[in-house]
């Protein structure tokens, strides 16, 4: 009774620090999860971001020995901008998908959990806990599912009844016993709407994601781009979130709830151009509070020279010959190399052929011939 009463204090403190929905479930083996996880890694499935070893993922007594329950939390997060700035010929502009507005989520959810910690740190003695939020070793999805936050889509995301599944999710490992909340009934049935609308495929059947294909994945990598997935990543710069966007559940949903999530537009749709010549140090005063800057600059560089290809924008030419000439990093020679053939100009093939004379590097020669192909249909057209 004492851990109930403590349990309902928590939830009415909860709601004055600005959580959107909160949760309570065991801290029992997540074995469900466990086999998903090892299907995953038999199937070459993983990102390769993932955090610690499948037993680590799905144990919780692992990474707290004393564990006892988990504690859920969601925060809701908006899905649309007022005052977008519209993209045209002559500034054309990319995209952050909508996880990655306002403030940096890793940083928003810490403190609430911290500062949940610290409330129940102050009620019981010896309380401990340990805190995670999208980078710890937990699947914050599984803990949410299991603690009644929502279900499972077969977008891979969490759906909740209230907000969709726009909310960022975090938890914390207790050694409480807090009884658990019951999970919510799974509710796509039939829909498949985010698998059909997955452009590369990598939803490859309800609630199963390759990762490697996933083009929010790819928008995080830092090497060249693998040719099938570049003319699908359209104005993409960081995340992608279209499987989230046709989902019924999230029709309608708009929530801004809080004032440190709600999106600049100028920098969640950026003009790309000045993207290509932007420093270090002004990428991080500019975009270093977003989410999506966590892997620098070189992603977002790369995804704005395949986003200026993918608008065919001749404005941009000159400067992606510059970059194929100049810039020291190869990903971004070669990809200029490849954009400036697809974009499609005289001037742009002569620069590609010059530029492929004093090239050494055998990655952007072989983008060079790649950009180079593009000239015969460039003549079939004209």
């Amino acid at each position: 009774m004492a851990y109930e009463s403590l349990k309902q204090d928590i939830i009415e403190y909860s709601k004055s620090i600005g959580i959107d929905k909160i949760g309570f479930t065991s801290a029992d083996v997540f074995s469900e999860l466990k086999s998903r996880l090892q299907l995953q890694q038999e199937s070459g499935y993983q990102s390769g971001f993932e955090k610690g070893t499948i037993e680590e993922r799905t144990e919780p007594t692992r990474l707290m020995p004393e564990a006892q329950s988990i504690i859920s939390i969601a925060i809701a997060y908006p899905s649309r901008m007022k005052n977008a700035p519209k993209s045209v010929k002559g500034d054309r502009r990319g995209m952050f998908c909508r996880a990655s507005w306002g403030t940096d989520y890793h940083h928003v959810l810490r403190e609430k959990v911290e500062q949940l910690g610290q409330y129940i740190s102050e009620k019981v003695k010896d309380f401990h806990y340990k805190p995670m939020v999208d980078t710890g070793e937990l699947s914050d999805r599984a803990v949410a599912q299991r603690a009644g936050i929502g279900f499972s889509g077969k977008n891979c995301a969490i759906i909740t009844p209230e907000f969709g599944s726009y909310v960022y999710l975090g938890e914390m490992i207790t050694n409480i016993p807090f009884r658990p909340d019951q999970p919510i009934a799974d509710g796509c049935g039939d829909c498949t709407k985010c698998i059909d609308s997955c452009p590369t495929g990598a939803l490859v059947e309800g609630g199963r994601l390759n990762a490697k294909n996933c083009i929010a994945f790819l928008t995080q990598t830092k090497d060249f781009l693998p040719d099938e997935f570049r003319s699908k990543m359209g104005n993409q710069l960081y995340g992608f979130d279209t499987c989230q966007v046709v989902c019924p559940y999230n029709k309608h949903v708009d929530f801004h709830l809080h004032e440190e999530l709600e999106p600049d537009p100028e920098l969640v749709k950026p003009s790309l151009v000045p993207l290509l010549s932007i420093s270090n140090r002004e990428f991080k005063e500019k975009f270093g509070n977003m989410a999506g800057s966590w892997r620098g600059k070189k992603p977002i560089q790369r995804n704005a020279i395949l986003a200026l290809a993918h608008f065919k924008e001749t404005s941009a030419v000159d400067e992606l010959v510059r970059l194929m000439r100049e810039d020291p990093r190869p990903v971004i020679r070669g990809t200029a190399a490849w954009a400036i053939g697809k974009i499609g100009t005289t001037d742009g093939y002569e620069a590609i052929k010059q530029a492929k004379q004093k090239e050494s590097d055998p990655q952007v020669l072989a983008e060079m011939d790649k950009g180079l192909d593009f000239e015969s249909i460039y003549y079939q057209k004209t």
